[in-house]
């Protein structure tokens, strides 16, 4: 009776969730009917619209042409009808003269003759027919104006609507993921010369593959990129992954999102363990300051679901490493007496890893490191074998000094204000930089016998911790150079 109950509450919970993936289809169909009206309304009212102005600028053109086609017949009328009106009188004044020679020339009075014969011939001297230019000063050729639109006649046969951009393709073996920037490069399947620009979308995730339809953070949106690659900068690589997708656009549309594409951003990522804190520490998930009074003992009794394992921290719930496995401090309270210590709640078993840590140049005192598990409560960073660290003493006077096992050495170098430590688990190699400018301020080089977790101790100050950074390649690039090399801080290892 009870696996029937069983396997019926199976096809209820499998009927229960099919019903509701039809559901959201059913929803998702009902809005692209309505996409699709307002869609194809937008776009009849587009084309009206642009239909419209061509006709406009058509127009625009064809007047003005008429205008220049008038007023050159204007003006060559006027100069024609002036040569004419000339040539009229002048022809008048040649017939009038030609009628008195002619009644000269018939005259038989040989006293008056000789002298009508000059005044005849000085007046034809001066007579505007011989002045004319019987050329006209005009063409009534208007060849020069006409217009031959073939061509253009088969540019607007050719109108047609804007083709949607081809989908792009994400070239996954080109795109690059370092020192927390990711560059991502795609190609079009062919040259398109109509692309305007690129949409691309990315997303963190913790999920390995396929993106999924149902995910913890939204699509961020970057437009108006104009070539086929974009890097992101300033990232905090706080999920596993990253998902990808591009599309190009045209003036008028844009194409399909390509194949989304998922790129690991590996980075350690871990928050500040108040559980085990020391009690005069006020410690959040990346910050702590140092609290004389204690108070924070009624934060921490505020929270009774809260435990002093960094199994049940926020930041390991997140996202869990699949090489590292929670380690509870067993047996142990929270760090007490003068170890004003506190830990990270992730533990390193394997790789390399890179962290930052801003600090108040003013703490009285302020350490930073890793430590076993097994660090006693009463224990301070750098006094046994179970912690490494280096240590600021900002007393009398600013010092700077690498600990480990009760035994230290004075760095000579200025104090950074941000520190960056690398870890590297299987080579047993512990760094300390200057985070700006990556200057290595001191190496530990040790076997490291159990997993280490980042620790921190400060008395008198604040500090503030800057994770899910991956290690620079200077840095690796650096240690690749000296991994033959003795360490000159051999004696502390």
């Amino acid at each position: 009776m009870g696996e029937h109950k069983e396997s019926l509450r199976k096809i209820i919970t499998t009927l229960a969730l099919k019903n509701e993936e039809i559901q959201n289809f059913v929803c998702c169909l009902k809005q692209s009917l309505q996409n699709l009206e307002a869609n194809s309304t937008r776009v009849q009212d587009d084309l009206e619209s642009e239909f419209s102005s061509l006709h406009t600028v058509l127009n625009e053109l064809k007047d003005g042409m008429l205008t220049r086609v008038k007023q050159e017949r204007a003006s060559r009328t006027y100069e024609l009808q002036n040569q004419l009106g000339a040539c009229t009188k002048a022809l008048e004044s040649s017939e009038e003269l030609l009628e008195v020679a002619n009644q000269t020339i018939c005259s038989a009075e040989a006293d008056g003759f000789t002298q009508a014969a000059k005044d005849i011939k000085d007046s034809v001297t001066m007579a505007p027919a011989f002045r004319l230019s019987l050329k006209a000063k005009v063409s009534d050729n208007m060849n020069h104006m006409m217009v031959d639109f073939t061509q253009e006649r088969e540019m607007l046969l050719a109108i047609k609507f804007l083709p949607v951009p081809a989908t792009p393709e994400i070239l996954v073996s080109e795109c690059q993921v370092c020192d927390n920037t990711v560059m991502v490069t795609w190609s079009l399947p062919e040259a398109d010369s109509k692309i305007d620009h690129y949409v691309l979308e990315h997303r963190r995730t913790n999920h390995e593959g396929p993106p999924r339809a149902r995910e913890d953070y939204p699509w961020m949106v970057l437009e108006g990129i104009r070539e086929t690659e974009h890097t992101l900068t300033g990232l905090r690589f706080d999920t596993r992954y990253i998902n990808f997708r591009v599309k190009a656009c045209n003036k008028a549309v844009a194409g399909e999102f390509s194949e989304p594409v998922t790129l690991e951003t590996h980075a350690f990522t871990f928050k500040l363990d108040a559980g085990s804190s020391h009690q005069n520490l006020r410690v959040e998930d990346l910050t702590v300051e140092w609290d004389s009074s204690g108070g924070k003992v009624q934060d921490m009794r505020k929270d009774k679901n809260r435990t002093n394992s960094p199994m049940h921290s926020p930041a390991r719930c997140a996202m869990m490493s699949p090489k590292r496995t929670p380690s509870a401090r067993v047996g142990r309270d929270r760090f007490t007496a003068e170890s004003y210590t506190v830990l990270g709640d992730s533990m390193i078993d394997a790789g390399q890893q890179y962290w930052e840590v801003s600090f108040d140049k003013e703490s009285k005192a302020f350490a930073v490191g890793v430590a076993l598990r097994s660090l006693g409560r009463f224990d301070q960073l750098g006094k046994s074998n179970a912690s490494w660290c280096i240590h600021l003493n900002n007393w009398l006077q600013q010092s700077l000094t690498a600990k480990h096992n009760n035994k230290a050495r004075t760095l000579e170098c200025p104090i950074p204000d941000r520190i960056g430590v690398y870890c590297n688990y299987e080579e047993g190699t512990l760094s300390f930089y200057n985070a700006k400018t990556k200057f290595l301020i001191h190496t530990f080089r040790t076997k490291f016998q159990q997993p280490v977790i980042p620790a921190f101790m400060v008395w008198n100050g604040s500090f503030s911790i800057h994770t899910g950074l991956q290690v620079p390649s200077i840095i690796q690039s650096g240690q690749k150079r000296n991994s033959g090399t003795s360490s000159s801080n051999a004696s502390l290892t």
